[in-house]
This record gives C-alpha cells, structure tokens and sequence, in this order.
C-alpha cells in the first residue's frame, strides 16, 4: 500500500481553536466610546486592560487590573484628562505601567499608572505632547527604543518623540496627501510601513525622513486599509475590493509592483484590524461589526497565508487588543486571548461586557513556551 505525501500541510498552529471563558471571569456594564474613529478602543498588558469610554466633557479611558471580573461600577475612577474624546491607548512595550492616549484635542498624554490600578481620578499626565495641529488618532510605540513614539493624526503628519523629555525628534509632514489610516513598525524599528485614504502603501525610513517605496492602489476600494510589517520583513494589509469584498494580501517590500497573494474574504463592511504574532507566524483578522475572528499562518509557501480557522459569536465586535507572552498562561498552551466587547442594548450609551476568548495549541501540538502569545479583542 502506498501513502500520497504533501497532501496535508505541516503546521504545529493547523489545530488551534479559540474558546469563551465562562460569565464569571467577564467584565460587565462597560461604557465602551461610541467615538466614530476606526481603531481598536482598547489595549491591555500583563498587568492591566486599558477601555476606551464615554465621558461627558472630554475624554477618558478606563485602568482596570486584568484580574478584574463582574460589574464595573459606574463611579470607578478614570484616566480623564484631555479635554475631547481619546481616539487610541497604547501601553510602552518597556514598562506595564506607562501608557500612552491620543485625542481630538490635538495632544498626546503620558501616564504613570501606580501599582494595583487606579484608586483616584487621574487628570494630572506626566507629559503632554503637542504639535498636531488636528485630532490625533494612532500611536506607535519603538518595538525596541525606550520611550520613543510615534503618533499621526489627521493633519496628515508623523511625529516621533522622546516621552522621557517631552521632545518632538522627528516631524514627517510631506510624505502623506490625506488621511494616514494605519502606521506598524518593523521588527528592528529602523523602518515602518503606512497606509493612506490616498490607497498607497508607503514603506518610510524614519531616520532620513524618505519614503523608500511607494504601492499605489494597494487595495481598489475606498474603504479605509491596514498594514502591519512581519517578521521577515514582508507586509501584510487589509482593505476593500472596488466590488467592496474585504481583501487581506502580502507584499514583499523589495518590489511593491503585485502582491505575493490577494484573498478575498467577504463583502461585509467593517475595517479589518490585523494582529500580527511574530513567534508563531499568526495573524488574527477583526472585523469591526464582525461576529467572527479569522487567523491565518503566514509560511514561506505557497499560497503564503493559510488559512486556520475562525471564533464565531453571538454578538458583533467593536475592536481588539493584544496581550503581550509575559501575561500568558502557558500551562493551558495558549497562543491568543481575546477580551470580547458585547452590546447590552442600551440606547444612548453602548454598555457593554467584556468576554474574554483564548486560543489554544492542542496539547498534541504542544510549543516551547517563547511561542505564546495573548490577545483581548472587542465586541460590541
């Protein structure tokens, strides 16, 4: 008898599957912000989940220890110091108790969280920086220099600063037409990628202030798209189809002229926000308004990104965010975790609760424990 080899690709991630955690371990009667700003409304690291929320004149997000489960009182104490709605939170890769907001009043705002969460209201920033001249609306935090970031806002300008003395290092102002949709990092942080509503993909070495190359119409339709550099140097983005089908595709960044592979995934209408993990070669796909979250291996093979598996539920999504190895519980093999925002039905406020979904490597296919990863993704 003989056996036909190859038919089944080699993969130890081919068997991940997610799973909800149980109504004890969720947080309830969140007042997720209703902003109208194509981001991921919440962040989260070993120590503490950060949510975008509703706060009646200005902007304010909530600090909450990821040990926190039930109901979420609505006179617990906030971050609620800028003076418009917080569009993105991003927490410094370097320290869990640092973490960054972006608002529409023009400012960025560093906070020094103290140990077990917030006890008092904090309106009081360690630094502000300003230099946007309009909203700003994504942070980037340097995968590997301490307290540098980058921010874009809707003036059409990259700012990069050093947070430790509240300096601006570096201003790009000319290199983006219109609206910046997306901004990633590359591993070593010597060069990142963009996306614009102008639909070109940018590849930019910040330290000269070029753009090194230039993929007009990376995506047709006029939708908003995403890109997020991989391990390997090659980039990963998400957009529309001028039919308006959702599409993700990679590019090798030595020849932007066609992508690597284009797949098209549906016709729904909600951004696709990729979640990269560089150890496992994963990325996860949240829609916003999606009740599904798709991941995919990206290989060296072709068709280079395979597709896995999904997580369906009930309720449709709002945002995600990623938690970083150090918080994994690597005894149970998860390579993901996502904390799902759920609409309770209100109507003037979107209370929502926040369900917490891993992913988990079967224990057959069990991995060293660098290669795990948590994940919090939203729902509305």
């Amino acid at each position: 008898m003989s056996f036909r080899r190859g038919v089944v690709r080699q993969s130890k991630f081919r068997h991940v599957f997610a799973q909800a955690w149980k109504a004890e371990h969720c947080l309830d009667d969140v007042r997720v912000s209703r902003v109208t700003w194509d981001g991921p409304l919440c962040a989260a690291n070993p120590k503490f989940i950060a949510v975008i929320i509703e706060a009646g004149g200005g902007g304010a997000f909530l600090v909450l220890p990821l040990t926190k489960t039930g109901r979420v009182d609505q006179n617990i104490p906030t971050v609620c110091g800028h003076a418009a709605p917080v569009l993105d939170v991003q927490w410094c890769p370097h320290d869990d108790h640092v973490i960054a907001s972006a608002s529409e009043d023009c400012t960025v705002k560093i906070w020094q969280i103290p140990d077990g969460g917030l006890i008092t209201p904090m309106s009081e920033a360690i630094v502000t920086l300003e230099g946007h001249s309009k909203r700003v609306g994504i942070l980037a935090w340097h995968p590997s220099a301490l307290n540098i970031l980058l921010t874009a806002g809707c003036d059409n300008v990259l700012c990069m600063w050093d947070v430790g003395t509240g300096e601006l290092v570096y201003q790009l102002s000319d290199a983006h037409p219109d609206l910046i949709y997306s901004v990633s990092w590359n591993r070593e942080g010597n060069v990142l990628c963009t996306t614009c509503k102008d639909k070109a993909l940018r590849v930019i070495d910040p330290r000269r202030g070029t753009v090194l190359k230039v993929r007009e119409k990376a995506h047709e339709g006029t939708r908003p798209m995403r890109a997020v550099f991989l391990a390997d140097g090659k980039i990963l983005t998400t957009g529309f189809s001028r039919m308006s089908e959702r599409q993700l595709a990679l590019w090798d960044t030595r020849d932007l002229s066609e992508p690597m592979v284009t797949q098209e995934m549906d016709t729904s209408n909600g951004v696709l926000l990729p979640f990269y993990d560089p150890d496992t070669n994963m990325v996860y796909l949240c829609g916003k308004g999606d009740c599904t979250i798709r991941y995919f291996e990206v290989t060296d093979e072709s068709p280079y990104v395979h597709f896995l598996s999904l997580y369906s539920s009930k309720e449709p999504q709002r945002g995600a965010g990623f938690l970083s190895k150090r918080g994994v519980d690597v005894n149970k093999c998860e390579i993901a975790r996502c904390g799902n925002f759920m609409a309770l039905g209100h109507h003037h406020i979107c209370h929502c609760a926040i369900s917490p979904v891993f992913c988990i490597v079967p224990k057959l296919f069990a991995l060293p424990k660098r290669f795990f990863v948590q994940v919090y993704f939203i729902k509305k």
